[in-house]
């Protein structure tokens, strides 16, 4: 008569789920490995020529004496060290334009974003055929070439043969005279073209939205703006940090637009920026390291701005 052979000790019989579990364990650890970095080399390649290497190039170039007499080979390139910052914030000058291109740049951004977000919230409000004329008008803006624009603008405001003046009473009244009135006809240009984009954006977070929310606070009697400010915004933050950070990128480093409406930076420089005083430094004065000095403070104050805002909302327990 032959047996059965022995049943297989409870031990073993628990070993071999675990060792294949712990097999799996390990693989899902290894993930994917260098795959992804493989897809990512040519952008990062393409980001490493077009970023990296200019900007490395501007920082070298700030610790240099670096003039004409040295782009021409007259004289030997020498090593300045903090030289030439030191030399830019000696300068009251450059404090001076640092304060308004800070404050320009703050304007530019709230006027933006409120005008974008109102014309988004009015986008939802009407029918479709005038939706659709509005975002045309506004495309268009976004569209035209900075120049041109600017150009426009000194022409519709022009104290000679301007409409707007002959609309507004205001005869031979210039616009560019004035500091504070050159830097609203500025201003009023820069959120000309700017808006769209904040517009387009915010319309689109809006229509995704769910409208069961949105009615749900409707009936329980919350006012538009309550519903915005309380409901709609706080759904559309990711987004509104986006366009908010754009804003400030584009707003801080204007050139364009100073640099046609006012001629340069305005009567005696009144108008300057921080682009347009490390241009005029750089090409006009030739001294190069001092625009590129000025170009490296940009880039830290962007920098730290960006930086700081998105940890202020991750302490505010945002996800970005």
């Amino acid at each position: 008569m032959t047996t059965a052979p022995p049943a297989p000790a409870a031990h073993d019989t628990a070993e071999a789920p675990s060792g294949q579990a712990a097999r799996s364990r390990g693989t899902r650890r290894r993930g994917p490995g260098a795959t992804p970095w493989l897809y990512l080399l040519p952008a990062l390649a393409v980001l490493g020529g077009l970023l990296v290497y200019p900007i490395y190039q501007l920082g070298l170039i700030s610790f240099l004496e670096y003039t004409q007499a040295q782009v021409s080979g007259g004289q030997p390139t020498t090593f300045q060290g903090l030289g030439n910052y030191r030399r830019l914030f000696a300068d009251p000058q450059f404090r001076q334009v640092l304060l308004a291109t800070v404050l320009f740049a703050a304007a530019c951004v709230v006027s933006t974003l409120a005008v974008g977000c109102a014309l988004a919230v009015l986008l939802t409000r009407i029918r479709a055929l005038p939706r659709l004329a509005l975002m045309l008008a506004a495309l268009g803006a976004w569209a035209t070439p900075a120049v041109t624009g600017s150009t426009v603008w000194v022409f519709l405001f022009d104290p000679d043969h301007g409409p707007v003046n002959r609309v507004l009473g205001l005869g031979d009244f210039s616009w560019t005279y004035g500091r504070y009135s050159a830097f609203a006809l500025v201003l009023f240009e820069v959120v000309w073209c700017s808006f769209p984009f904040v517009m387009v954006t915010v319309y689109a977070g809006i229509r995704a939205v769910p409208s069961e929310v949105l009615e749900a606070a409707a009936l329980d009697g919350a006012s538009q703006w309550r519903i915005w400010r309380s409901v709609t915004a706080p759904m559309l933050r990711p987004i509104l940090v986006v366009v908010t950070i754009q804003s400030i990128i584009w707003d801080f480093k204007v050139f364009t637009q100073i640099y046609v409406m006012t001629g340069g930076g305005g009567i005696a420089g009144q108008n300057l920026v921080l682009n347009v005083y490390a241009y005029q430094k750089a090409f006009a004065s030739s001294e190069y390291s001092l625009g590129s000095a000025i170009g490296v403070v940009m880039l830290l104050i962007l920098l730290a701005v960006t930086l700081g805002y998105l940890r202020l909302l991750r302490r505010q327990g945002e996800e970005l």
